[in-house]
């Protein structure tokens, strides 16, 4: 056997081994004609190269025999290229669909969450708020009457406790469902959250932001300062940084929140695989159909890029008793001059 015929005898076999394997395929996809068409034309290409193995064995095969095998042939294959690109199809929109669907449960997830946590908040601040104010009342009274001064310490340090419990319940509760972003919008709750982490830790915080009175759909606006709220809790639990910058734009039909700090940064790989919330971030961002980018390497800090697309109906006034968020730098780690 010369050459060409040692390998029309392996495209033979290879054609067969194929045509197997699309005869076991026909059962698993929407598209079955896709696989009969390639076993059609596997099968007239086996035929074709028989009919050439023939031809230089001698033996006679007529030109209109050749033909019908090469129209066969050509008829099966374009065919299965239609049913490739429909089949392509398919699976992008069953994609499409599945992230549709992600979105929408993780949408629903976030506000079950949102409204448990409001529910809770309200909980704690009308039912267990009064208490200990009824209880701060009832020690104020007590205040008025004779006692000795080891009574007297005694009562007092009571009353100190109890402020305390009271400062922490406010605290808690405004974690849990912050009242200042339900009444005044995203810029007003960031920047009353920075407020009170600048009390509490020794960092320096700039805000800038170009929103003024604008109002957002709540699901953005929530997600949106819970996002914010994560990225500089992690910076002051894991970044050991002294600076943060945080701006907020508005850019036409997106909002844009650019975060970066100067710690000792991070492998993003690392970090997604153990935690630290930034899966958290991103499923959050997602349910959105924003874009979340972040760019750290070990020490050399942490940046974040989010933008989030929001419709133009949504934003509104709140009012004109709204306070104005100007756009300079808003630093809430106070000098030792201006606190003098």
């Amino acid at each position: 056997m010369s050459g060409v015929e040692i390998l029309m005898v392996v495209a033979i076999v290879m054609q067969l081994i194929a045509s197997a394997i699309a005869m076991l395929l026909v059962n698993r996809t929407k598209y079955r004609a896709l696989w009969i068409c390639c076993i059609i034309g596997l099968a007239m290409l086996t035929v074709e190269r028989v009919l050439q193995l023939l031809i230089f064995d001698g033996i006679a095969v007529s030109d209109l025999t050749m033909a019908w095998v090469g129209i066969v042939v050509s008829v099966s294959f374009s065919v299965c290229v239609v049913c490739a690109r429909l089949l392509v199809y398919h699976v992008d929109r069953m994609a499409m669909q599945r992230r549709l669907l992600e979105n929408r449960l993780m949408t629903t997830v976030l506000r079950t969450e949102e409204r448990s946590r409001a529910s809770f908040s309200r909980e704690l601040h009308d039912g267990l708020g009064p208490l200990l104010s009824s209880a701060k009342m009832s020690l104020s009274t007590l205040q008025r009457a004779e006692m000795s001064d080891r009574d007297r310490n005694m009562l007092l340090n009571t009353q100190a406790v109890i402020d305390e419990a009271i400062r922490s319940l406010r605290e808690i509760s405004n974690n849990l469902s912050p009242h200042i972003l339900n009444n005044f919008g995203l810029a007003r709750g960031i920047r009353n959250f920075i407020d009170r982490i600048g009390d509490m830790h020794n960092i320096r915080i700039n805000f800038t932001t170009s929103l003024r009175q604008e109002r957002f759909d709540s699901n953005i606006e929530v997600i949106l300062y819970r996002v914010a709220c994560e990225l500089i809790n992690n910076s002051l639990k894991h970044a050991k940084c002294k600076n943060i910058s945080l701006a907020l734009e508005l850019h036409k039909d997106c909002l844009v929140l650019d975060y970066e700090d100067d710690g000792r940064g991070f492998l993003y790989t690392e970090v997604m695989d153990y935690g630290m919330g930034l899966s958290n971030i991103k499923s959050r961002v997602s349910s959105l159909n924003g874009i979340f980018d972040i760019m750290s390497n070990p020490g050399k800090g942490m940046s974040a890029h989010i933008v989030v697309r929001i419709d133009s109906s949504i934003a509104h006034l709140s009012g004109s008793d709204y306070e104005l968020l100007n756009t300079e730098d808003y630093d809430t780690k106070k000098s030792k001059d201006s606190s003098r």
